[in-house]
């Protein structure tokens, strides 16, 4: 462990965002180096405001993610620690398996590929015919499935709420509510970040700072000096929920053979953990980082987008998709059409709004879509720059990940 530093500090590392990537960070630096002093800046008045307290709660098993990705180890992982932590903290949540359903013949061959992934990945799987399917599922169908019986359900939310509890208890760990990250000046020997709270302007000095601000992370990357590789576009998921009536169309999780060319998992039918059934998201452009309906527009990140190539480029190559996903977000008989192809007795008159998240995406400069986790370091900051679905899952494993790079930071 490094010796007392030289000069007073704020804390010894400052951890940027409060959502669960950042939180469960913060955490493993204080299991980690028991002695350092944590600081956790959110720019909201709240944890959990955006990405990780507007998902549908899913526990992935790590079903789709390439054998030695990093999603594909960390989710592992991460499941694994998350519910561990659950228990421990006596969270509640479930073990509901889920299939994944092929409803036309070109899906089948996409279907068994994702068996082989799974298998690759050590996760255990079986291929269903249309009575299998039905046993588990009375009413969806399909001509295959995949049954995925380790996949599981929380309210990370809650999850949120339960690290920053602990954090608040922590004589050594501090959480800034409502304080924004307006400058960061990442030095050889520290990093002094400028802090907005509530207007006032407060300087931070700290030995090391982690980025884990989602869908600001590539603008906190850029104040921090961080060269420009990749750049966050939001995209927008809506979700419906089943009328209390029909809910019992739905057991557990119901999710179509996704589109190998996205990385959206396309429109599936998910129950959560207080017993209601969400059908979502669909994946259409936002105009704004935090722009959870059509008519908010944020005119700076449009224009930021506008003039960033890689989504001019993302833009014409799935223009096709995009207008489709639109259509849908447009018109909730095609949305209910989409998740009948599922489950066929679902009408619309089933579905009542249910709000929307926002996926931070990163997109590079080419147009093409970052797939995995991205991580980026620098003088003495550690970035998280990608990380969308499973990262909730894998969050406590993320987190484990970064703490490692920090203390290289500051051990070498």
């Amino acid at each position: 462990m490094p010796g007392p530093l030289r000069r007073p500090l704020t804390a010894d590392v400052a951890v940027v965002g409060g959502g669960i990537v950042g939180l469960a960070t913060a955490r493993a630096l204080r299991q980690a180096r028991p002695g350092w002093r944590v600081l956790v800046l959110e720019k909201e008045p709240a944890v959990a405001a955006h990405q990780s307290g507007r998902n549908s709660g899913v526990i992935h098993a790590g079903v789709y993610y390439p054998a030695g990705s990093a999603k594909a180890e960390l989710c592992g992982r991460g499941r694994a620690l998350l519910l561990d932590y659950c228990r421990q903290e006596g969270i509640p949540h479930r073990i509901t398996g889920k299939v994944i359903v092929a409803t036309r013949p070109d899906e089948l061959s996409r279907l068994h590929d994702l068996r082989h992934r799974a298998l690759a990945n050590g996760i255990a799987v079986t291929v269903l015919d249309p009575t299998g399917l039905a046993a588990l599922e009375p009413h969806a169908a399909g001509l295959a499935a995949l049954h995925v019986p380790s996949t599981g359900i929380v309210d990370f939310g809650a999850v949120c709420a339960a690290i920053a509890a602990g954090l608040e208890a922590d004589p050594d760990a501090e959480l800034w509510l409502g304080a924004g990250v307006a400058e960061v000046e990442d030095g050889t020997e520290r990093v002094t970040i400028g802090v907005d709270r509530g207007g006032r302007a407060v300087p931070v000095e700290v030995a090391a700072m982690v980025n884990c601000a989602g869908l600001h992370s590539d603008e906190v990357a850029a104040r921090a000096g961080l060269p420009a590789g990749v750049r966050i576009v939001p995209f927008r998921g809506e979700y419906h929920e089943l009328r209390p009536e029909r809910r019992h169309l739905v057991r557990g999780l119901i999710y179509p053979v996704p589109d190998p060319r996205f990385p959206f998992l396309g429109v599936h039918l998910t129950r959560d953990i207080h017993g209601g059934v969400h059908a979502g998201p669909n994946a259409v452009p936002a105009f704004g980082r935090e722009a959870y309906r059509w008519r908010d527009v944020r005119p700076a990140d449009v224009a930021g987008a506008a003039r960033f190539g890689g989504a001019r480029r993302l833009a014409r190559r799935h223009w096709r998709t995009g207008l489709d996903e639109v259509a849908r977000s447009a018109s909730r008989s095609r949305f209910a059409a989409a998740l009948a192809r599922l489950v066929p007795e679902i009408r619309v008159d089933d579905l009542t709004p249910a709000g929307a998240g926002i996926r931070a995406q990163a997109v590079r400069d080419d147009g093409t879509l970052v797939d995995d986790f991205a991580f980026a370091t620098g003088h003495r900051t550690v970035h998280v720059l990608n990380a969308p679905s499973p990262a909730a899952t894998a969050s406590l494993a993320i987190a484990e990940t970064v703490a490692r790079r920090v203390i290289a930071l500051l051990d070498g």
